[in-house]
């Protein structure tokens, strides 16, 4: 019965390892094979990725020290009386509505992608965060309270272990929004560089758009098993302890 039982966890164990080898292949594998079918540089193609992939580091970080910050600031109290149903407001409006005005402002430019971006990105984050410092335990504000923590080991030993299980949570959820704008605000606002300026090259073959396409969702797709939903399992783990 323990061989048996040996045996199983062993070919799991190998099996979620070609899985894991297969999902950081095959995305660059498909790439390298789009590029050589559309006689495109596998260098060019790449340095597109890699202008989206730092637009949305970019955005991430911005809207993840906004979001945290504002969270820590406004979960309580008096100030998240009156904070709260304005950030509820704000963020029922369709994100699409503001990349308008950030064309019109910041023009076609990295600028009003990232912007948008980080309107995606914050809102999850932010509500995941303030739903985290809502679940604190009196006994622990108690035990802050007679430790008389303050200032940056505050921060350190009690705000930012209880808030990053919703930080993880928000951020899941961020980034799975984001990469959807990602591409058709490239596209819209009309970038030189970046997947949605590439994908619009091929604007007239629309096979091959959507053979791009399918490239792009895999990537993601590869990422969100990779990375994102064990991140995600962490975190409800977490917030159940």
């Amino acid at each position: 019965m323990r061989k048996s039982h040996a045996h199983t966890l062993i070919y799991r164990s190998r099996l979620h390892l070609l899985v894991t080898i297969c999902l950081l292949i095959l995305p660059f594998a498909f790439f390298l094979f789009f590029a050589r079918l559309t006689a495109i540089s596998s260098a060019e193609l790449f340095a597109h990725i890699g202008i989206s992939v730092m637009r949305l580091c970019i955005a991430y970080v911005i809207a993840l020290v906004l979001a945290w910050t504002c969270a820590v600031l406004f979960y309580q109290g008096r100030r998240a009386a009156l904070a709260l149903p304005f950030f509820d407001v704000l963020q029922s409006f369709p994100t699409f509505a503001a990349l308008p005005f950030a064309i019109v402002f910041f023009g076609p430019s990295h600028t009003t992608v990232i912007l948008f971006l980080v309107i995606t990105i914050i809102w999850p984050i932010f509500f995941s965060i303030i739903s985290a410092l809502h679940l604190i335990k009196h006994d622990w504000r108690e035990a802050v309270a007679i430790s008389q923590l303050s200032g940056m080991p505050y921060v350190k030993m009690f705000l930012l272990p209880i808030t990053i299980p919703g930080l993880v949570t928000g951020s899941v959820i961020g980034l799975g929004e984001a990469w959807e704008a990602l591409i058709a605000t490239e596209i819209i606002v009309g970038t030189k560089m970046g997947l949605g300026s590439f994908f619009s090259f091929f604007s007239n073959d629309p096979r091959m758009t959507a053979f791009g396409i399918f490239g792009f969702l895999l990537l993601i797709f590869s990422i969100n098993k990779l990375v994102l939903a064990p991140l995600l399992e962490w975190s409800h783990r977490r917030m159940e302890e």
